[in-house]
């Protein structure tokens, strides 16, 4: 029988691969997937497309707790994990511009708006098989996580990655660019006061330079069912 609740925490810096790891790992657990750093950039794209200060938190943080955001199974096979709708309209690639990358950690970094996007996201949670992506989950949002993983790779592969991303949907990427883009983001994702980008202390880290999607997803659904093991053991022996 599959349990009803299962809480799995994947952090780790942009481009590490923790989307689609993320994505492969819920599959296979029967578990839903979210990324909140697709809200994020949520927030960003309104706050771009309506001429907001995307570094203005009295603004941005009641636009992040009443945004009509839906992720949803993909309506269009374009290479896409899931769609996103804001107010009704697919904006699931508009999120992926270098526009947005080069933005995102400016709202991401903002009191107001990471509290009202943690709560959005453990209610999502709540009493759901759930594997949640992004970069202070095992430390802010779910804290209580049944795993937790920490996923990384060097940014040169990271770059490389986002460069390849961009050029499969027919868009201009310079490496260099994305590299440098990623190296001063990790400083501000790191440095913020704000749930700052950080292993949990109980995480297990993945480093994914030279790992296969299917080799990752193995060693998770091996890491998984031994905590789950040892969980229900401990339990038996309270009975």
């Amino acid at each position: 029988m599959v349990n009803a609740h299962l809480a799995i925490a994947i952090d780790g810096p942009a481009g590490a691969g923790k989307s689609v790891f993320g994505a492969a790992l819920a599959s296979a657990l029967q578990a839903i997937c979210i990324d909140s750093g697709i809200v994020y950039r949520a927030v960003t794209w309104i706050a771009i497309t309506r001429g907001l200060d995307p570094d203005h938190d009295a603004t941005l943080g009641p636009v992040a707790a009443s945004m009509n955001l839906q992720i949803i199974p993909p309506t269009v096979q374009d290479g896409r994990q899931f769609t996103i709708l804001i107010d009704g309209e697919d904006v699931t690639w508009e999120l992926r511009t270098p526009d947005i990358d080069r933005t995102v950690s400016r709202p991401s970094a903002l009191p107001g708006v990471r509290s009202a996007v943690t709560e959005q996201l453990r209610h999502l949670a709540r009493g759901a098989r759930v594997v949640m992506v992004g970069r202070d989950i095992g430390t802010v949002v779910l804290p209580d996580a049944d795993v937790k993983f920490y996923v990384t790779a060097t940014p040169e592969t990271r770059a490389r990655r986002r460069a390849d991303e961009l050029h499969a949907r027919g868009q201009e990427a310079v490496v260099a660019d994305i590299l440098r883009s990623i190296i001063e983001r990790d400083a501000r994702d790191s440095g913020r006061v704000t749930a700052p980008l950080r292993p949990a202390d109980d995480a297990i880290h993945l480093e994914t330079d030279n790992l296969t999607v299917d080799a990752e997803v193995a060693f998770a659904l091996d890491v998984v069912q031994r905590t789950l093991r040892s969980a229900n053991a401990l339990e038996t022996n309270d009975v």
